[in-house]
Parts: C-alpha cells; sequence; structure tokens
C-alpha cells in the first residue's frame, strides 16, 4: 500500500486554486453547450460553441491534439451518443430525439487541467434511458462522498460500483477515472469498480490526503458492461448495441468535506 500512496500527486493550495479556475471554465462550458442540445445540432456545432467559449475564457482546450498511441484526437469535446461510451468525435451528425448525449470537456488554463462530463437528454428520452442517467448521477454522487481524507480509491470504487448495479445496470471495466492537475491524467488511477485480486497492481488502492485532485467518473451501461472500440481508433460503444452514460466531476481531498470544482 505504500507503493500506492507514494504514486498520488498531491497539491499545493495554490496549486488548487489553478485547478478550480480550470475547473471554472469546464463546468460553464458545459453548461453552455448543454443550451444547443436540441434534434437537429449537429456534434460538430457544439464542438465549435465549446472551442469558441473556452478560448474566449483564456482556456486551451485539452482534448484538442492529446496524442494516445499515436492517434491525434481532432476535437475539442468528446461527445458520444446513445451507444457510444466515451471519446466519440464530434463531426456532421445531428443529435435526434430520444437520444442521450455525454458531453466530455477538459481545459488547459496557466499550466493546470480541469475534466468533467454531463450526458444531457436530447428532448423527450424513455423511462429507462432516464433510470440510466439518475443511477449513474446517484453513482457520481456516492462515489464522490467517499472523496475523503483517510479513505481509499477502493473506497470511491466499491460505492459507484455498489449504486449502479443494485440497479440492475453495470460499470465499464476497460476505462477509469485519474488523477489530475499539471497533466490531465495522473496517478491514481480511480476504477468504478472494485478490481479482482489478479488486477489490483493496475488500480492500486491509493489512500487519499489532502490536496490530491481526481477526476471520478463513472461510465455506466444499461446492458453488459463489455466495451469495443470503433476502427476510428478512439469511440467506444457498448458490445450489445445498448445505451451509456458518463458523469464526471474533478473533486480535491480537503478533509471530510470533498471539493467539487466542476458543477456547473
Amino acid at each position: 500500500m505504500a507503493v500506492a500512496d507514494t504514486m498520488a500527486v498531491v497539491h499545493t493550495a495554490e496549486d488548487v486554486g489553478k485547478i478550480e479556475a480550470a475547473c471554472r471554465i469546464v463546468a460553464d462550458t458545459l453548461a453552455e453547450v448543454g443550451k444547443h442540445i436540441a434534434p437537429g445540432v449537429t456534434t460538430r456545432e457544439l464542438d465549435a460553441i465549446a472551442e469558441d467559449f473556452i478560448r474566449t475564457r483564456n482556456g486551451v482546450p485539452a482534448f484538442k491534439g492529446y496524442v494516445v498511441d499515436g492517434r491525434v484526437f481532432p476535437s475539442s469535446l468528446c461527445i458520444s451518443i446513445d451507444e457510444e461510451v466515451v471519446h466519440g468525435m464530434p463531426g456532421s451528425r445531428m443529435l435526434k430525439e430520444g437520444q442521450i448525449v455525454s458531453v466530455d470537456c477538459g481545459v488547459q488554463l496557466d499550466g493546470f487541467f480541469g475534466d468533467s462530463a454531463f450526458t444531457f437528454a436530447v428532448g423527450e428520452i424513455s423511462t429507462d434511458k432516464q433510470r440510466l442517467l439518475d443511477a449513474t448521477q446517484e453513482s457520481l454522487r456516492l462515489g464522490i462522498e467517499q472523496a475523503v481524507e483517510g479513505q481509499r480509491v477502493y473506497d470511491i470504487a466499491k460505492a459507484v460500483q455498489t449504486c449502479v448495479e443494485k440497479q440492475g445496470f453495470s460499470v465499464v471495466r476497460e476505462l477509469v477515472g485519474h488523477g489530475i492537475g499539471r497533466h490531465l491524467h495522473e496517478e491514481p488511477p480511480v476504477p468504478n469498480f472494485v478490481p479482482g485480486l489478479l488486477h489490483r497492481s493496475r488500480y492500486p488502492n491509493a489512500r487519499l490526503r489532502n490536496g490530491m485532485a481526481l477526476a471520478i467518473e463513472p461510465m455506466v451501461n444499461m446492458g453488459m458492461f463489455q466495451v469495443h472500440t470503433a476502427s476510428d481508433g478512439w469511440t467506444v460503444y457498448t458490445a450489445d448495441g445498448k445505451p451509456s452514460a458518463h458523469f464526471e466531476h474533478t473533486v480535491v481531498i480537503n478533509g471530510n468535506t470533498p471539493m467539487v470544482l466542476t458543477e456547473m
């Protein structure tokens, strides 16, 4: 456990203030994008609104130009519709009544990062989709409640997983939350499930300490937890084609009161 503890990044009060400033732009960007979620709007239009808003506030879109395995993400937002879990690329697709659309936003400001996601309803959605959104938001809330000094990463994971599975849904295993600060992705990883014994070295059960900043982000599927990656190398979608929801907040450990920095 000591190794896991030393992996985690602890930020100074000054650093936390800078993370908070980046997070404020993230939250305001998501709120602005939310105003334009409607049938007939293209995901490219939403991305343009977000980039303009971020740059007007002197921020830099954190996802645009992000490189993984030689692939460069081309957009400011990840926009994922219905069965798409995360990392959907904005384009010419038009939103349709009844869909759910997950919008993930990251911002760099003054050398620090903020990250958040929200799943919006496009017009009227089905009861099952609303249950999925409600369960995912509740699991995030319960996970955040565990983000206090002295707890461990698995306390967050257990809270999320228990909430989700109790309501008949499943949490994605291939993708997890993360630390955040001077880099978009830092230690420790924050899974939404308690790993089996053979996988615990991949997801160390780090102790939570004041000043740690975490991006806690349940990704919850209506059906099975298995996912695939599309041929574009980015878009992750559910293996069974059923809808998925994604909510995320950047949270700083602060004694017994988690600091949620990305509330809209």
